[in-house]
């Protein structure tokens, strides 16, 4: 099943617009060549699961019970490093993730919830011996209605995913591999996302003093 649109979006035209607007600070890396850009109101997602709509200028997903699965709506791009930038809104739903995968399964996810988030390496082959290892839970309110925005930082084995200025950071060796697609997931009513940007991910001479402070926080 397709999410159709009238017009689709000119992804390189955006650039300009971007590289003079004010984007959210980045920790492990900076931004190089933006990659990818989908304003999620006028283009096609591959939806797997759930019902898609375009919705207030937003992609709107939210699940279906018949399904017994959360919403899905994937997009297909092949990618090792990235910095990927897009805003959330919770409108009912228990959680939603951005979800990455390789060619075959699962590699990671940002999981977002009403009172907080977290990034997590994903459970990489279901039945075993791998497992799903979370990285730390941040504590912050995701109020129904109010948008969000939300950095998710991949360079190397290393992953961090800020929102509203705090951070869920870790690693794993699976985090490396090289990735085939993302997409959007969402468990109970519904959820709302926009402005989806991807950029390539340089590396950042700051970054092992802010992993001191993402640290820090922590604890």
């Amino acid at each position: 099943m397709k999410l159709t649109s009238l017009l689709l979006v000119a992804g390189l035209a955006a650039t300009a617009v971007f590289a003079a607007e004010e984007l959210p600070k980045t920790l492990m890396t900076e931004r190089g060549k933006l990659v990818f850009s989908d304003d999620l109101n006028q283009t096609a997602w591959t939806a797997g699961k759930g019902k898609w709509e375009i919705a207030e200028g937003a992609m709107k997903g939210a699940e279906l019970k018949a399904d017994m699965h959360g919403a899905v709506a994937r997009h297909q791009m092949k990618f090792q490093d990235a910095v990927i930038q897009y805003d959330v809104r919770l409108d009912g739903c228990k959680t939603t993730t951005l979800s990455i995968n390789d060619a075959k399964e699962h590699v990671a996810r940002v999981m977002i919830t009403p009172a907080g988030f977290r990034a997590q390496k994903d459970d990489h082959d279901h039945d075993g011996p791998d497992k799903a290892k979370p990285f730390n839970q941040v504590a912050t309110p995701m109020k129904p209605g109010t948008w969000h925005t939300v950095v998710v930082e991949i360079k190397g084995e290393e992953m961090v995913a800020t929102i509203d200025g705090k951070s869920s950071h870790g690693s794993d060796p699976l985090i490396g591999t090289a990735k085939a697609n993302f997409g959007f997931t969402v468990a109970g009513e519904s959820a709302s996302f926009r402005n989806l940007r991807v950029w390539e991910a340089n590396a950042n001479p700051a970054w092992e003093q802010n992993k001191k402070l993402i640290s820090a926080v922590k604890k």
